[in-house]
């Protein structure tokens, strides 16, 4: 009877000792889940698997932004967004400043004549930037702004590089 005893207090002792070291009903930690590695969840530990800067939630972050309005007197949608782009926001108080490899760029809401654009734009219009750029915001507009894109992407430069492009949105 005692050796049947030892045999099974001992493994129970043990996996009792081991699991004293975390609470059991603390799910909140970087786990994995299978082979393949996946986190189960995010970790605000910089250099850990699941770590994911607080700057990331690019829509919540603009959201928190409020949309800068103008007034125009033109009426073609090619120069209305242009006036978008004029207007895009330039700083961190009227933008979400987005860090690129060469060129940092700012997204923001511009509402022109009651149409909201959503601009991504240089910090000046002598910067210049790759057109394949507003093609990628263009087909991600979604993802940035977390509304629908209304119309095509238009943008501010030549034909290789601009310093802005907008894309009219549908938030509804």
């Amino acid at each position: 009877m005692l050796t049947a005893m030892k045999k099974i207090l001992l493994p129970a002792l043990a996996v009792l000792t081991l699991s004293a070291c975390e609470d059991p009903f603390n799910r909140e930690g970087v786990g994995f889940t299978g082979i393949d590695g996946e986190p189960r969840t995010v970790s605000d530990v910089k250099g850990a698997v699941a770590f994911q800067p607080p700057s990331t939630n690019i829509p919540a972050e603009l959201a928190k932004l409020p949309a800068i309005q103008v007034s125009s007197d033109k009426s073609e949608y090619e120069k209305i967004a242009g006036v978008a782009i004029d207007n895009g926001g330039r700083t961190d108080t009227n933008a979400v400043q987005l860090e690129g490899s060469d060129t940092n760029l700012f997204l923001s809401t511009v509402s022109v004549n009651g149409q909201l654009f959503g601009v991504l734009r240089t910090q000046n219009n002598s910067t210049k930037v790759d057109n394949s750029i507003g093609s990628t915001f263009g087909a991600q507009t979604e993802r940035f702004t977390g509304c629908l894109a209304a119309g095509d992407v238009f943008r501010k430069g030549s034909s290789e590089r601009s310093s802005g492009f907008a894309v009219p949105l549908n938030c509804r």
